[in-house]
């Protein structure tokens, strides 16, 4: 394998120069490949399409777990759907007025695989004591557990495969019954130029459930074609618009260290462009 090429769009693709390859196997649910590429790192794909890089997971993890976190300013208590590679469980852990961290992985192989090969994802969090790691259908889960959150983080892979349970309505309902009053929802939801259809058919399903839903931004470069969207969905309508001065006692306060994330960066990333919310307003869609 001299280059790996993503599937994810018919009529435009990006191509990585594959430096060394560490691992692939076809595991229960989905085809794992981690690489090296001299501009990104360490390469995470699953199924043709690229997961996470070493060289800029940070401003994704960093955009779908503090904006969250820091807009409740109360979390005690967070669910991860996916997440498989530790990212998301790395800054989450961050803040240590969480008590305790659910996250479920369908694929126990992803996570065994990014301990190895991606050690500076999790960076220690899987073996932090708050942590319960639960190896399930992310659909399964939130549809069954008793279990209550202040936050829920749905790091999914894009609608294909296994992750397609993870945009549906019922999905987005059952983690509105898992939520505690005031809790939020995000979920990753794709580069809105290239998927401007999972903008609108998500702006629609989490309408259903949510009295407050939106999206917020921000560009990853591996992530080709403009910035990715995160889906928002809660019933606190204030949680998304606190003043900033706010956001920057509560990430003074937080004491975390961050590439990208800052109060100023948090407000504005909800500020979408005109054809997002062009789409949202005009494009019609059914259930």
């Amino acid at each position: 394998m001299k280059t790996y090429t993503e599937t994810l769009y018919d009529a435009y693709g990006q191509e990585f120069r594959v430096d060394k390859l560490y691992f692939e196997n076809k595991t229960e649910h989905q085809h794992l490949v981690i690489f090296e590429n001299a501009k990104f790192g360490r390469v995470m794909a699953l199924d043709g399409i690229i997961q996470t890089t070493q060289a800029d997971e940070f401003i994704y993890h960093e955009m779908l777990s503090h904006v969250p976190v820091l807009a409740h300013g109360k979390v005690k208590h967070v669910l991860i759907v996916g997440g498989g590679d530790g990212g998301m469980l790395r800054e989450v852990c961050k803040h240590k007025t969480v008590e305790h961290i659910t996250q479920v992985e369908i694929d126990d192989q992803v996570i065994d695989m990014c301990k190895q090969y991606l050690p500076e994802h999790s960076a220690g969090a899987y073996d932090d004591p708050r942590v319960n790691i639960v190896i399930d259908d992310g659909a399964h889960f939130v549809n069954t557990t008793d279990l209550r959150f202040d936050v829920i983080i749905s790091d999914s892979t894009d609608p294909i495969g296994p992750g397609g349970a993870l945009f549906t309505s019922d999905f987005y309902a059952d983690c509105k019954k898992c939520l505690n009053p005031g809790g939020i929802l995000v979920t990753q939801n794709g580069v809105a130029y290239m998927q401007l259809d999972e903008v609108v058919t998500t702006n629609k399903r989490l309408q259903s459930h949510y009295k407050d839903h939106t999206f917020y931004s921000a560009a990853v470069p591996t992530y080709i074609g403009g910035i990715m969207t995160f889906a928002w969905g809660s019933d606190d309508e204030k949680a998304r618009s606190l003043p900033l001065e706010t956001v920057k006692h509560r990430y003074n306060a937080a004491k975390i260290k961050t590439r990208y994330y800052n109060p100023a960066i948090h407000l504005a990333s909800f500020a979408l462009p005109q054809y997002i919310l062009e789409a949202i307003e005009n494009q019609t869609w059914t259930d």
